[in-house]
């Protein structure tokens, strides 16, 4: 399963008129936690595939999405669904962490 690139072009259409749950990593290339969160992240687009989107973010390429949902550390991930922002993980979490809270928007 392929993760989907979120930028600023793309977010509205990929992310806000999905009709699916959406998770999307913010991210950077520089950051380290970030590094470590990233295998969880392709882990989850393979087991939830055909139930939850799940994207990255690059903060540094697209600031515009950034700043708009008030991302200020990363890694963050924000859960969609129906174009709204349904939960907020802040930092390298454990990925069960990730699991019940996607389990329980879908």
């Amino acid at each position: 399963m392929e993760l989907t690139t979120i930028t600023d072009d793309n977010f509205e259409e990929e992310v806000l008129k999905s009709d699916k749950p959406v998770l999307i990593d913010f991210w950077a290339v520089w950051c380290g936690p970030c590094r470590m969160i990233a295998p969880i992240v392709e882990e989850l687009a393979t087991e939830y595939e055909g139930k939850v989107k799940i994207g990255k973010l690059d903060v540094d390429s697209n600031q515009q999405t950034s700043i708009k949902f008030g991302v200020r550390s990363i890694p963050t991930i924000l859960i969609f669904k129906n174009g709204e922002i349904k939960e907020t993980i802040i930092g390298a979490v454990p990925k069960k962490n990730i699991v019940e809270k996607l389990d329980a928007l879908i």
